[in-house]
């Protein structure tokens, strides 16, 4: 039961949601699940990733610049922490500290390639998704410039 209950977590994820249920099957029997203490450092900014990181109870502040200064964000249950680096290496951009006792399913780069391999409709799926997301942010990227383009013509 706790393999169905860890499927369907992920697959209330939008990304991982587009995946074919028995390649969500193989990434949830593959996922390292991990209870925290509060305090205890799940990844430090500049870390280079492995994969990412599901939280499934309790909350994780998020630090851009580890110097006792308040959190940035805090996320709760639900919240994927790194879905970027569940398909390339990338360093993270912030420090994830648990705020509470805090239960996580860590996600790996290797597995979800493997998997993707092995189920390439979900391969097509995810690579169509972050294409829309990419074109999107394009376009928002170019409304902006037009808006700087009006001030700067003034």
């Amino acid at each position: 039961m706790a393999l169905d209950n860890d499927i369907a977590l992920l697959a209330q994820q939008p990304l991982l949601s587009l995946m074919e249920r028995d390649a969500l099957r193989l990434v949830a029997f593959a996922a390292e699940s991990r209870i925290l203490r509060a305090g205890d450092v799940l990844f430090r900014g500049g870390d280079l990733s492995d994969g990412a990181v599901l939280i499934i109870s309790g909350a994780v502040a998020l630090l851009h610049q580890d110097d006792g200064q308040p959190a940035d964000e805090i996320v709760g249950a639900g919240a994927l922490l790194g879905e970027i680096a569940l398909f390339t290496s990338v360093h993270r951009p912030v420090t994830a500290i648990a705020r509470e006792p805090t239960q996580v399913m860590k996600l790996s780069r290797s597995v979800m390639r493997r998997v993707l391999a092995e189920f390439p409709k979900s391969a097509e799926a995810i690579a169509e998704a972050i294409g829309d997301r990419l074109r999107e942010f394009v376009g928002e990227l170019s409304q902006v410039q037009a808006a700087l383009n009006a001030i700067d013509r003034g």
